[in-house]
């Protein structure tokens, strides 16, 4: 590194939503990489240099996270972290890989910031893909093949659509029907009108906690009694508090062991780092996704041999080739920076708890 960065540490950019419907998204990735990173640099930081979090507000906006990206590059900052969503992480994407910046974990499952492959981009979680294949699996072993789905109007929205389609074709099927929201909305009465009167036996849900939330209550209102199903984006604890007690039998995929319980190895590290950055913060999938992500970069940086450059850093992520976060195993590899596939499903129930 340059005398620079040394004085100043190791400057890792983050774009996420921390004001508009996705809010809790960014304040809970970007706590739980605090949580880590604080830990981290209270023991020494990484041989004396400290980690230096820069966290700016997009509002899940692309033209705003594409600002911010603007704004890390100018200012040199070491690596791109822990970007919240598909939109925005597909807007700052082209900047990073201009400016030759790693970009790191981002809180996102879709599949254009996978291929093509791009040396500078490492991914901690599954894919849409993944996910949506899971979610269909389970409805047809149920013997439930009358599924539809509703999405967000934009890149993530058609990430996660393209996942259930290719899922249900595998098995001979297609949507029963598609409706959409616009991002940051929650004008949800045309896709009611669409989704509602088609019979569905469940509707697949692609997108944030607010406007799914919004969806839920008035299809049910509607008279819709089918299932839903969500994929893990949507944000699991923030949906359940935005739906209360008709959040009863929801189901959402997760890419992210349980962060809750007394279980050792990864899970109870962060709890413990959790209540030292924050004492009433409660244990979420989405902040154990930024404090394992934070843990990842820790880990890499530390194999640099002391001389963390973008190139070692990145060969160093490479390297993590069976790689174990106390219980939860990622496999880089130089063709490789997809860590894991790991896809769980959880169901909330009416009192805003999460099982498995």
């Amino acid at each position: 590194m340059t005398a620079r960065a040394q004085d100043r540490g190791i400057v890792l950019g983050q774009s996420v939503p921390l004001t508009g419907p996705a809010a809790q998204l960014g304040l809970q990735m970007q706590l739980g990489a605090k949580a880590y990173f604080d830990a981290v640099n209270a023991a020494g930081g990484v041989g004396g240099v400290p980690i230096v979090l820069r966290t700016l507000d997009d509002g899940y906006d692309p033209a705003r996270c594409k600002a911010n990206t603007e704004k890390f590059i100018r200012d040199e900052v070491f690596a791109l972290f822990g970007y919240v969503g598909t939109p925005t992480s597909v807007a700052a994407l082209p900047l990073a890989t201009a400016a030759r910046l790693p970009f790191i974990a981002p809180f996102t499952g879709a599949e254009s910031l996978r291929d093509p492959f791009n040396k500078l981009v490492f991914h901690i979680r599954a894919s849409y893909y993944d996910e949506t294949e899971l979610i269909v699996k389970q409805l047809t072993q149920l013997d439930l093949k009358k599924i539809a789905v509703f999405h967000q109007n934009d890149a993530y929205g058609q990430a996660g659509l393209k996942g259930v389609q290719r899922a249900l074709e595998k098995r001979g099927l297609q949507p029963l029907g598609v409706a959409t929201v616009e991002r940051n909305s929650v004008d949800v009465a045309a896709a009611v009108k669409t989704l509602v009167p088609l019979g569905a036996e469940a509707i697949v849900q692609i997108g944030a906690y607010k406007g799914c939330a919004a969806f839920i209550r008035e299809a049910r209102k509607a008279g819709y009694g089918g299932q839903f199903y969500n994929v893990s984006f949507v944000g699991t604890q923030a949906l359940a508090d935005e739906l209360g007690k008709d959040a009863a039998g929801v189901v959402i995929s997760q890419v992210m062991p349980s962060p809750f319980g007394t279980a050792a190895g990864l899970v109870n590290d962060y709890q413990q780092a959790l209540q030292r950055v924050d004492p009433k913060a409660e244990p979420n999938y989405t902040s154990i996704e930024g404090y394992l992500a934070a843990r990842v970069v820790v880990d890499a940086l530390r194999r640099t041999g002391g001389k963390p450059s973008r190139d070692a850093f990145i060969a160093a992520m490479e390297g993590l080739s069976g790689y174990d976060a106390r219980g939860y195993r990622l496999n880089f590899s130089p063709t490789k920076h997809v860590g894991s596939s790991f896809v769980e499903l959880s169901m909330l129930t009416g009192d805003g708890k999460v099982r498995r």
